[in-house]
């Protein structure tokens, strides 16, 4: 005898529904409860004698206890998944803890009878049975036990219509799946379709239809057929990007925004992608990316935007070992000149650093994550090693990474220009002095990450240079380079312990360390630095025992991070470095720091809290050092 069974996923899941509607919709049953009046149909009704209280019958049914469950014979043939749908839709599960009668034992386990059944046919069990019993005792157990029969597979699986795709048919054909001798599974054909829809989408069939499954069950053989009929509709590229009329994006910047070119082979993930870009913009509200046709081979998209709010006000509190307190405010529009040309207003008030400053930023600047910037700013900072007024005229081209797109190549390229009042004191005597700076700099920086994560990574490295050639005027003109090479790895002991180092080397070559300015030198200590340490109190001090800052930096660090329990993990790290006045750095006199962190691990990154102590601290260099910021230390 055969069976035809068309649409098997829907059928599944419109019977797992109807389950848990029965569950919710079961009404509360006593049979000991009087019956309604008789109709009135113009006839005298018989006086029947009622029941006595005593009657043994109605008291065994109306009698209401709590019970258990459970389900014999299942174990060697069902999985999680099975399991679950079943704990989600049982009426036996979602009334245990509410006492209940005969009548409504009986029903439930009927009830999760049938969907036990209908569970494991949908696993190919299509000879399934399922025999309830009740087990007697103080707290009765409802028995289901199941006679699952032999599970029936496919002995023929046609793909028709695939053909069409010419050389792919065959990937296609791979990437549904479901071959012939497979176990039926209901499961397993509705992710063939899944996987089938997604293969066409990435090899360039924009306009493909894929029909429901077609399964036929023949119980004389325990065997079934299943037939998928897929229509490609030929492969296409990409031509034109059409946007409609918004406030945010013309169809031009959407194309810079793409990675795909007009004449690129059609992928649904490029769609995709371009879809995350526009909403990680934050000027957006709605992106809908869809493909169009375009003509014969060629496929359009179609972009759809709705603007979000533009404006942001932002406000921060903080405290820093060395950096004092501060409050900063900040008020941003994203999209002042369009397309993506923001401006930010900053202001920084605080005990050690007061600032103001303008912003221009333009993101996606004539090409995907390339960033414009200008700042016009001015400053007044007051470290332990000098007090500066600064005023700083900069712009940079830079290509970004971020958390949603992680770049392996990153790289900067900048200008400043900066007049810097500053007094620090001479070195030998301490005498205090002021000078004014005259600087041009040509910042620029490449960064290779070959990490697995920009904010936790487990494993791989990163290596980063800066070089920053600069003339400085003060009396007379000379140059100098500053250099700063970062590196970084990552290897994991065990799923819950990975090993991470760091090491960092710094030089100016080009001037001796009295004539750059003291806020153009190298200093170390801090979160960032060395922990342990107050921000950049390592290195050589004058007589006041403030730090003067050097020519070279070197600096290490090493840490176990160690996922401890759920979202928590402890780092115990140690860190160590010095400053230099000669020109070339070294690896002697460092100053050690050791101590331990706590990791909590959002679903954007691991929030950072360590807390340091020096191992050989300077004279006035505190006891204790705390530190907090969002990720890990490098």
């Amino acid at each position: 005898m055969f069976r035809s069974i068309g649409g098997l996923a829907a059928a599944t899941a419109a019977l797992l529904a109807a389950g848990q509607a029965r569950a919710q919709a079961e009404p509360a049953l006593d049979p000991a409860s009087p019956m309604s009046d008789m109709p009135d149909i113009g006839l005298d009704w018989p006086d029947l004698p009622p029941p006595t209280a005593t009657d043994p019958a109605i008291e065994s049914a109306a009698a209401e206890t709590r019970y258990r469950w459970r389900i014999d014979g299942i174990d060697a043939i069902a999985g999680d998944l099975l399991r679950q749908r079943f704990a989600e839709s049982s009426t036996l599960a979602q009334g245990q803890d509410e006492p209940a009668n005969a009548a409504q034992l009986d029903r439930r386990a009927r009830e999760d009878g049938e969907l036990l059944v209908t569970l494991l046919r949908a696993q190919g069990y299509y000879d399934a049975e399922v025999m309830p019993s009740v087990e007697a005792g103080e707290r009765p157990t409802v028995v289901l036990t199941v006679d699952a029969g032999a599970r029936y597979t496919f002995d023929r699986v046609t793909v028709a219509g695939v053909e069409q795709a010419g050389a792919k048919a065959d990937d296609l054909r791979d990437a549904f799946g479901v071959k012939q001798g497979a176990a039926v599974d209901a499961d397993a054909v509705v992710a063939g379709e899944s996987a089938l829809r997604t293969r066409l989408g990435q090899e360039g069939f924009p306009f493909a239809e894929v029909a429901e499954p077609q399964i036929i069950v023949d119980r004389a053989t325990g065997t079934a057929t299943l037939d998928l009929a897929v229509a490609p509709g030929g492969e296409r590229r990409f031509g034109r990007i059409t946007a409609n009329r918004n406030r945010v994006f013309d169809a031009d910047h959407v194309a810079e925004i793409a990675r795909f070119q007009p004449g690129d082979p059609y992928t649904a993930a490029a769609l995709d992608d371009l879809r995350r870009a526009l909403i990680q913009t934050g000027l957006v509200s709605v992106a809908e990316v869809k493909p169009v046709d375009g003509g014969p081979g060629v496929v359009d998209v179609e972009v759809r935007l709705a603007p979000a709010p533009p404006r942001t006000i932002a406000g921060e509190l903080g405290y820093g070992t060395g950096e004092g307190a501060r409050v900063e405010a900040s008020w941003t529009h994203r999209n002042l000149f369009p397309p993506e040309g923001g401006l930010t207003l900053r202001g920084v008030l605080g005990t050690q650093e007061q600032l103001a400053s303008i912003v221009f930023r333009r993101n996606n600047f004539r090409a995907r994550d390339r960033v414009l910037t200008a700042q016009v700013a001015v400053a007044h900072t007051q470290r332990d090693a000098y007090e500066a007024n600064t005023f700083t005229l900069g712009a940079s081209l830079e290509r970004q990474t971020n958390i949603f797109f992680q770049k392996t190549w990153t790289w900067s390229l900048g200008t400043e220009l900066v007049t810097s009042d500053e007094r620090d004191v001479v070195a030998a005597t301490g005498e205090p002095r002021q000078r004014i700076y005259y600087i041009a700099a040509a910042p620029t920086s490449l960064t290779y990450d070959g990490s697995d994560d920009l904010l936790n990574p487990t494993r791989g490295f990163r290596l980063g240079g800066r070089l920053s050639p600069e003339l400085s005027l003060q009396g007379a003109a000379f140059g100098y380079a500053r250099t700063q090479v970062d590196a970084s790895a990552y290897q994991p002991l065990s799923d819950r312990v990975t090993l991470a180092g760091r090491l960092r080397l710094g030089t100016i070559l080009g001037a001796p360390r009295d004539a750059i300015a003291p806020s153009r030198r190298f200093y170390a200590g801090g979160g960032a630095s060395v922990r342990g340490y107050g921000y950049q109190s390592i290195g050589p001090r004058d007589p006041d025992n403030d730090p003067i800052g050097g020519r070279s930096l070197t600096e290490f660090a090493l840490e176990a991070r160690i996922r401890a329990f759920g979202n928590f993990g402890v780092v115990p790290f140690l860190d160590g470095g010095n400053i230099y006045t000669s020109a070339l750095p070294k690896f002697s006199g460092f100053r050690y720091g050791t101590g331990v962190g706590v990791r909590y691990y959002s679903n954007f990154g691991p929030i950072r809290v360590d807390v340091g102590t020096p191992i050989n601290p300077q004279p006035g260099d505190a006891r204790v050092a705390v530190y907090v910021s969002l990720g890990q230390a490098f």
